[in-house]
């Protein structure tokens, strides 16, 4: 990597840490799941002497859950679902933006705003279901097992998610 690249790169992650402690100053990061970041505009709304639209976002905090274990089934050699699934909660990343507007529409409406709230998403990894190629002891042949088929299963991974935004418009920005 080039020094100059890593210098960018440095750069932007000392503002997006920066950007960060500032916006979680009152409240603990881990106590509410999702962490706001402001994007500072007002620099440039002096500079330009342009009113700016204000944007504001918010980045999800993933936790990680207890995988469900194996499951021991009567008749199987291997126990059911070898590798568990990980089950990983955390959310969607969160929007709010608010644009000034001019009076077209009448002297009612000065700003647009769209507002995307962080919603949750609930994830679980994929897990492995396998069987063995022979069967649990059998009483009929001494205790030797019976052979059969060997059994591999993926289990699909799963994501749930309930994401909405809302579009408005309104006075003042």
């Amino acid at each position: 990597m080039k020094s100059t690249t890593r210098g960018t790169l440095a750069a932007v992650i000392t503002c997006v840490a920066a950007a960060a402690s500032a916006a979680v100053s009152v409240t603990p990061a881990a106590a509410i799941g999702t962490v706001p970041v402001p994007v500072p505009l007002d620099g440039v709304e002096n500079s330009l002497g342009v009113e700016l639209p204000t944007v504001g976002g918010e980045i999800p905090l993933p936790t990680p859950g207890a995988p469900e274990g194996p499951r021991f089934v009567e008749g199987r050699f291997i126990p059911d679902r070898v590798v568990p699934q990980l089950p990983v909660a955390a959310g969607l990343p969160g929007l709010g933006l608010r644009a000034p507007l001019p009076e077209v529409l009448g002297a009612d409406f000065d700003h647009v705003g769209l507002d995307a709230p962080a919603s949750d998403l609930r994830t679980q990894g994929p897990g492995l279901a396998l069987d063995a190629p022979f069967t649990a002891p059998n009483p009929d042949r001494f205790g030797l097992p019976d052979l059969q088929t060997p059994q591999v299963g993926v289990i699909a991974p799963v994501l749930q998610a309930v994401p909405g935004a809302d579009l408005g418009l309104g006075e003042g920005l």
